[in-house]
């Protein structure tokens, strides 16, 4: 009778547990045997996945962020086609061509998340990863908060650049009064021609450009021609400044002063770019300064009068005003000041008003002659 009851209540046992789901021996999370990403730069991320599970599969998601400035992480989330199945192989692929692409030297964070038909998640570490572009054999220098990389010419010549960099640093500080405040790279491609190809649909006219976010300057640098070189390191380095001088989640910088200041900090304005405005003066086209807060035109003359008429806004400010009134208008500008605005705060007047007193000025500079000549006033 006892061996009976023992029976029943083994029975009773089994039963409990075939019955009560919260007893069924656990199932284990889905399982990763192997993840990896391939870069083709400029082109694209390939990100590869092996996993396998208890169950079948059925949700695999890629997450990943840039390293960047921003007051709210963003966080792509990329949804993974593949045959539900125990053990699945998969891959995903950020088609830089549809997306536009990243700067060289860019840091990616990526990682996984997987679930199973029961409802088993695993979500993998964060990898960080190097959009580099492997296609040259970089060698890098590094002083202070600045490292250029370049794969052409001697040492000499990233040191030349490097001493450029650091001269227009200390004349921003001067003039300015901005400076950097976190550390940026340089990549000193050999040629407009390999910068080009570095890039997803570059302009044909592109020699230089500041990837302000990501704290990245590329720029086509051969080693005989570094009097332009120097120009150009000085121009994309003031952007950055400048941008991580003003970082705010609400606007840019008008276009005006981020270009005015890039070309004031190189120093004299050019011949070519002083003929276009001395034209301007004398035919009384000027571009009005609400415009030049715009993206310029893509148009050759247009685009090269305003650059000068950029410079010479600048130049006009800081030399009637000084300094010290410059780093208050970019102190107000971080602060997520509209133009209008923040000139108004600063100076007293907008935009317009800043047009009126600056055309009066410009046109001082350059006074056409009877004979329909300009005249330089110095």
């Amino acid at each position: 009778m006892i061996k009976k009851v023992v029976i029943l209540a083994l029975v009773a046992c089994l039963s409990l547990v075939t019955l009560v789901p919260g007893l069924v021996q656990a199932q284990s999370e889905p399982e990763v045997l192997d993840s990896s990403a391939e870069v083709d730069f400029p082109f694209a991320f390939t990100f590869s996945l092996s996993v396998q599970s208890d169950v079948n599969i059925t949700d695999i998601r890629l997450h990943y962020q840039v390293d960047q400035l921003s007051y709210a992480q963003v966080t792509s989330e990329a949804y993974v086609e593949f045959v539900p199945g125990t053990l699945v192989e998969t891959s995903w692929t950020w088609d830089m061509i549809k997306t536009g692409g990243l700067p060289p030297g860019s840091w990616v964070d990526y990682w996984w998340t997987v679930t199973d038909e029961n409802g088993n998640r695993t979500e993998t570490t964060p990898v960080r990863l190097q959009f580099a572009d492997n296609r040259y054999p970089w060698r890098s220098l590094t002083e202070g908060k600045v490292t250029i990389y370049w794969y052409q010419g001697e040492e000499s010549f990233a040191q030349e650049l490097m001493t450029a960099a650091e001269e227009a640093l200390e004349r921003l500080a001067e003039d300015t009064g901005a400076y950097l405040e976190e550390p940026i790279r340089v990549y000193i491609y050999a040629s407009t021609w390999d910068l080009q190809g570095s890039m997803i649909y570059p302009q044909e006219w592109t020699g230089g450009a500041a990837f302000t976010r990501q704290g990245i300057i590329a720029i086509g640098i051969a080693p005989d021609d570094l009097s332009w070189g120097k120009r150009a390191m000085t121009h994309e380095l003031t952007h950055l400044v400048m941008h991580q001088m003003t970082f705010n989640p609400y606007n840019d910088l008008p276009v005006w002063l981020d270009e005015g200041l890039a070309m004031y900090a190189e120093g004299l304005l050019g011949p070519g770019y002083t003929t276009y405005l001395k034209q301007a003066v004398a035919e009384g086209s000027l571009i009005s300064v609400r415009s030049l807060s715009s993206p310029f035109s893509a148009y050759t003359g247009q685009s090269i009068l305003s650059y000068a008429q950029s410079y010479s806004l600048v130049d006009f400010m800081i030399s009637n005003y000084g300094r010290d009134s410059m780093l208050e208008l970019l102190s107000t500008f971080r602060q997520g000041s509209s133009y209008d605005g923040a000139l108004e705060e600063v100076y007293g007047f907008d935009m317009d008003g800043l047009d009126s007193q600056w055309q009066d000025y410009v046109s001082q500079q350059y006074q056409p002659t009877v004979a329909g000549e300009v005249i330089l006033q110095h």
